[in-house]
């Protein structure tokens, strides 16, 4: 699970890695036999997690790209990483939507917890509260509330 940080993945990618660890799972714990009609069948993906209690990888790779993004903020703006995750491209633009950046992906991590629209450079300073929001990142979707733990 090497560059999972870097990564920036689109909606598209998220579906086809859960459908790739249910592929996964499947292969691992086989069929089962129906109760009560005796056929062979395929596992449910709410079987699947049932039986595999692992965090699910999308959320892994979020929180994980969260920690990495509060890490970046901290090293100071001297530093290169720095100035690429912060800084403005110069030159021509293309036509077009533009593409999803790194920075806009954890806008949306956040969103998603409810810190959408907090100053997440400065939530990253404090080290603690953003270490916490990072561990939060992992539980499930809408389990998460921004205020509880900033207080």
């Amino acid at each position: 699970m090497y560059f999972l940080t870097t990564w920036s993945l689109t909606l598209r990618e998220e579906r086809k890695l859960k459908v790739f660890k249910n592929m996964v799972l499947r292969r691992i714990f086989g069929p089962r036999r129906d109760d009560l009609t005796g056929e062979w069948r395929r596992l449910h993906n709410e079987e699947l997690n049932d039986l595999y209690s692992s965090p699910n990888i999308v959320r892994v790779i979020k929180s994980r790209r969260m920690r990495w993004a509060g890490r970046v903020v901290r090293m100071g703006e001297e530093r290169g990483m720095y100035r690429v995750l912060m800084g403005k491209p110069e030159g021509k633009i293309p036509l077009g939507r533009p593409r999803r950046r790194w920075v806009d992906n954890i806008r949306m991590d956040l969103q998603g917890m409810g810190c959408g629209y907090m100053d997440w450079n400065g939530l990253a300073q404090d080290r603690d509260s953003w270490r916490t929001l990072c561990e939060r990142g992992n539980e499930p979707s809408g389990s998460v509330k921004c205020g509880e733990f900033l207080d």
